[in-house]
């Protein structure tokens, strides 16, 4: 406790100036573990799931009959296994390499996925098949990536952790009118598997080519001087004890639900609102453009000023987009606008945490740390879509959800306003 209280005392002056410093060497050299990182992120369980439930609802629906309570219920089994397999996979990644982690999960993720393309009409199958991708693919969330990424950058670590995650954001672009291509073409079930052939035939040889940890030689070529080095920092039982983990912790579950709800559930609420099908397909990809958007901002105000006051701001956001959407018929231009609100929230969230978990608690027990906060994370995002499907089916409106979301995200993201100065790590 000592300890941490003369961290707090030292000064963010300690850490160098982002905005005088040049990022010529951290790029050069870290070019391709970013370029891995976002393809590996964007082809793995944070992503597909995400943008795509809501494509194949209908459909699911129309074949089997479920209600959309019942088929949000898969994002529940993959939360409820995440709570195991992500700290699983953080404290795999310490052992054995984030690189050795992330392909393996990457190829078994892709494989799971495919095996969707095989349903019957069997929730049982359904719900077994998701808490299986959920428990294999843990190893592509970006606890893994982005423990390397925070390695190899020092000056502009912000910028560089929001490059890499784009590539949720790209995914989300293109995702939606492919599938719908695809789907309308050739069935739900192809679609199923074009998606996890991603993962396998794409982002796993990408990994295992370019991705891996820096050695010593790498980080005095990029000029690396940040005293958070790869065996500085807190150990995971030494985070535990620490107040700022339970305050992020506790914040992450309202703030994920808040965010989470709305992206599965896009599609329905815009139908509800009047919009037809043809102008719901040209409006939801916004998500994922606005998603870069948020991650390169971000990632660029995370070098130059306090993260806690940049995640306030940011996640405060959305409130005008659930005040929008919980209104009666919404015009297509103004749907556009709360849709692009959300997706810029969206994509600093998982930037932030990283990034936070880094400064706050270093680097020698990153990916286990971060394990730990990504629960936290799926227990809100996880049931979000089922609770926002319960809603709509007992009230025939997304109304009651939106509101409560719009009251949630303020109160929580003021939270990050009491974590104090960086400490520093010796």
């Amino acid at each position: 406790m000592e300890a941490d209280l003369q961290a707090d005392r030292i000064e963010q002056a300690a850490f160098p100036d982002p905005a005088g410093a040049s990022a010529d060497g951290e790029f050069a050299r870290g070019w391709t573990i970013l370029l891995a990182s976002l393809i590996g992120i964007g082809s793995g369980l944070v992503s597909l799931p995400f943008y795509t439930f809501g494509i194949f609802a209908p459909h699911l629906a129309q074949e089997f009959g479920w209600s959309m309570g019942q088929i949000m219920g898969g994002l529940t089994i993959t939360t409820l296994a995440l709570l195991v397999a992500a700290p699983i996979a953080g404290l795999l990644c310490e052992r054995f390499g984030a690189r050795t982690v992330s392909a393996a999960s990457l190829a078994l993720f892709g494989l799971s996925y495919i095996s969707l393309a095989t349903l019957g009409g069997s929730l049982t199958q359904y719900y077994v098949t998701w808490g299986v991708a959920a428990a294999v693919g843990a190893g592509s969330l970006p606890i893994t990536f982005t423990r390397t990424v925070n390695r190899w950058f020092d000056r502009h670590r912000g910028l560089a952790l929001g490059i890499a995650m784009m590539g949720t954001g790209l995914f989300g672009i293109a995702c939606k009118p492919v599938l719908a291509w695809v789907i309308g073409d050739y069935g739900w079930r192809t679609g199923y598997a074009v998606l996890g052939a991603l993962p396998l035939l794409v982002a796993t040889p990408i990994t295992l080519l370019l991705f891996r940890d820096p050695s010593p030689a790498d980080l005095q070529d990029t000029g690396n001087t940040d005293p958070i080095t790869p065996i500085s920092g807190y150990s995971r039982g030494e985070a535990l004890r620490q107040w700022r983990f339970w305050l992020i912790a506790l914040l992450l579950v309202p703030l994920s639900f808040a965010l989470a709800g709305t992206p599965p559930n896009l599609e329905s609420i815009l139908s509800d609102k009047g919009l037809d099908a043809a102008t719901i397909v040209r409006l939801t990809p916004l998500i994922g453009l606005a998603s870069i958007t948020g991650r390169l901002v971000g990632g660029f105000l995370l070098d130059r000023f306090w993260a806690p006051a940049v995640a306030f701001v940011i996640l405060s956001v959305p409130v005008a987009s659930c005040l929008i959407l919980s209104g009666g018929h919404v015009a297509p231009a103004t749907a556009g606008f709360a849709i692009f609100l959300i997706g810029f929230a969206l994509g600093v969230e998982f930037d932030v945490v990283a990034y936070l978990t880094a400064r706050y608690f270093g680097m020698r027990s990153y990916a286990a740390i971060y394990g730990l906060f990504y629960v936290c994370f799926t227990i809100g995002a996880g049931f979000a879509p089922l609770v926002f499907g319960m809603i709509r089916d007992a009230a025939h409106d997304f109304t009651p959800a939106l509101i409560a979301c719009a009251i949630i995200l303020p109160i929580s993201a003021a939270g990050f306003l009491f974590l104090g100065r960086y400490p520093r790590f010796s």
